[in-house]
């Protein structure tokens, strides 16, 4: 119960929270001792998080146990990470790493959402001015020209079609769809209906490139940045297949995992799984034969991330034109919809 008052930690105070423990831990200071230390220096209500953990720690769980009674404050790429780090003796430094990764993290969602901010108003503030258009503007100027007796060209009774329509199931197909969202989330949370879904999000050639970037992203950013802290590379593969969003390309990164276990390097484990890219899996062997895997994947990763960036950047910027072209030409169909009965009359009325 008092985790559901508990507001979600911003992602600056979680990397406010990771480089202090890093800090600490790094300095010979007991898990115990640091958490309560970190819990002195955060806000109230963050700081009850910390020494509810602090308190299981003392009880005798593990760290990485300890966090997931908070899976709303920290993920399950925190916790994974966390508990590799405790396996392997390497806390500290996957604290560091993990630090980094997070502020990484948040400046790249903070790039995005500030460059969604304009589109989104301009996206709803058009939307409103089509729906009041459509439902109190046409009406009135449609009924002038039926009064008149005039040929409505097809744009105009198309237009007007549109207009009855919206006034006459406007309302009942925006329940209908906020139904079907609510529907469709619920079905979600199904373990294998969301498998399903992540498995035709991963095979559908509209979807399967995006969808393939990003997860590849994740594993090889949190995989690099294991194995960079001497996680042994087993239970590395095993804690990055854990964060990877899709649950299909998760089972495929397991998979390359299992393979690993059973005694296979792992460019071949990672190219039979199928599912990341050729330039990665060439640096992963590179890094394998000179033995210095743990720069080749943190290469890896911030070529598949600035890839990532660039690719999520050009996508937004294409997203401000493409409303103003389809606001535009929905102006201009309105506008000609209007017009062109008005040359009729006009036309009439000199002859």
């Amino acid at each position: 119960l008092f985790e559901r008052l508990l507001p979600p930690v911003g992602a600056r105070d979680l990397m406010l929270i990771t480089r202090q423990l890093a800090t600490l831990i790094g300095s010979g200071v007991r898990i115990e001792d640091a958490l309560r230390t970190v819990a002195q220096q955060v806000r109230p209500r963050v700081a009850a998080v910390l020494l509810n953990v602090r308190a299981a720690v003392l009880d005798g769980r593990s760290f990485g146990q300890a966090l997931a009674e908070y899976p709303a404050v920290f993920s399950g790429f925190y916790r994974a990470s966390v508990a590799a780090g405790e396996q392997s003796g390497q806390l500290e430094k996957v604290l560091r790493h993990l630090s980094a990764f997070l502020e990484n993290r948040a400046r790249n969602a903070q790039a995005i959402q500030l460059a969604l901010i304009y589109p989104s108003i301009l996206a709803a503030l058009s939307f409103g001015i089509i729906s009041m258009l459509m439902t109190y503007v046409m009406p009135n100027i449609t009924r002038v020209f039926t009064t008149n007796g005039v040929d409505l060209p097809l744009i105009t009774r198309g237009l007007i079609f549109v207009s009855g329509a919206f006034r006459s199931w406007g309302l009942p197909v925006a329940l209908m769809v906020a139904l079907a969202i609510v529907g469709f989330r619920r079905w979600l949370r199904d373990p294998a209906n969301r498998l399903r879904f992540h498995r035709l999000l991963a095979r559908n050639r509209l979807t399967s490139r995006y969808v393939h970037r990003v997860n590849s992203a994740q594993f090889t950013g949190t995989l690099a940045m294991l194995v960079q802290s001497q996680v042994p590379l087993v239970e590395a593969m095993e804690a990055a297949a854990a964060v990877t969003p899709n649950l299909h390309v998760r089972k495929l990164a397991e998979a390359a995992a299992s393979r690993v276990r059973e005694g296979g390097n792992l460019r071949d484990a990672m190219q039979g799984a199928g599912c990341f890219p050729p330039m990665l899996i060439a640096m992963v062997a590179s890094g394998e034969a000179g033995g210095n895997l743990g720069e080749a994947l943190a290469r890896a990763a911030e070529d598949q991330q600035r890839d990532l960036d660039a690719w999520v950047r050009t996508m937004v910027a294409l997203v401000e034109p493409g409303i103003l072209l389809m606001m535009g030409g929905l102006v201009m169909l309105m506008v000609l919809a209007i017009m062109l009965p008005i040359i009729s009359m006009n036309n009439l009325a000199g002859l």
